[in-house]
């Protein structure tokens, strides 16, 4: 196992810690450390954050990977404490016709950061190389081509400033097999199981070949894939975020705690009656609302 940095306010050394205590049987991180190390890791996500908006940096980070190997939720916990505004999510959904038609990088070129932005492409232009090339939504003409100028493309956003990261979410045909079933029987996540992912279960092999491929002609020095193990979902988020600010050169630009003006106060002021509105009904909580309030 590797170190497990602390939170700056914890005088306990996580790395110090019997990690039977850390770890269950099965290898996961307990709830306990797990919230820990998350809080710490979105206070430093925070700081990153505004120094992408301070130093105008410009970040792609896209995520790819297997059905049902995690990445949504890892990304979910990367935009939970960041403002939408500077750490935008981008999952586009199948091209239209005229899309199919355009040039392949282009409607991905379309959500390329400005300065002071940093984009999470959940799912990139790799499906080309993934479920384009199983389900035979391409041509092998379109593959091939997509293979020799994906490095190139790369390149070139790179020798443009933008810094590029590429993460693969690695899951065993047991715990994605698991994660289906799950998924089957659970009227909350039963949307999750789309034709085609049900499909790709019968072409695992396909899939896994594809991979292998896509790795052989896109994994380069300048631009490398980075591989993380998501058949448990919270270690895999915690390595992920680490690793991602690692990769990352930014300041602590955090302001000190900041001291607010008074409130403006007017004694000629009369509120409007609060039966006059229109109040969602009080269905969780207390029916009794104040008065005294906007």
């Amino acid at each position: 196992m590797s170190e497990h940095p602390v939170l700056p306010d914890d005088e306990t050394v996580l790395s110090n810690v019997d990690e039977d205590d850390l770890y269950k049987s099965s290898g996961k991180i307990r709830n306990k450390y797990y919230e820990r190390e998350l809080e710490r890791l979105h206070q430093e996500l925070v700081k990153l954050q505004m120094w992408i908006k301070e130093a105008g940096l410009r970040i792609v980070v896209c995520f790819d990977g297997r059905d049902a190997a995690g990445k949504g939720g890892t990304i979910h916990r990367i935009t939970r404490r960041t403002s939408s505004r500077v750490v935008k999510v981008v999952a586009l959904g199948k091209p239209t016709e005229r899309e199919q038609s355009q040039w392949h990088f282009q409607r991905y070129v379309e959500h390329l950061p400005a300065a002071g932005e940093m984009i999470l492409f959940d799912r990139s232009w790799y499906n080309r190389a993934g479920v384009e090339r199983v389900m035979g939504f391409c041509t092998d003409e379109e593959y091939h081509e997509f293979l020799r100028a994906a490095p190139q493309f790369e390149r070139m956003l790179m020798n443009d400033g933008i810094i590029l990261l590429k993460y693969w979410f690695s899951v065993s045909d047991e715990e994605q097999e698991r994660r289906f079933q799950q998924r089957s029987n659970d009227p909350k996540r039963r949307w999750k199981l789309s034709p085609i992912d049900l499909e790709a279960r019968e072409r695992w092999v396909e899939y896994s070949r594809a991979k292998d491929t896509m790795f052989t002609h896109t994994d380069t020095e300048d631009s490398p894939w980075y591989v993380i193990d998501a058949d448990i979902k919270k270690n895999a988020r915690l390595n992920c975020i680490s690793h991602l600010l690692s990769q990352i050169e930014y300041e602590d630009t955090m302001p000190e705690p900041t001291e607010l003006p008074p409130r403006q106060e007017d004694p000629n002021y009369e509120r409007p009656p609060i039966e006059g509105q229109n109040w969602v009904p009080a269905l969780y909580g207390p029916d009794t609302i104040d008065p005294n309030r906007s």
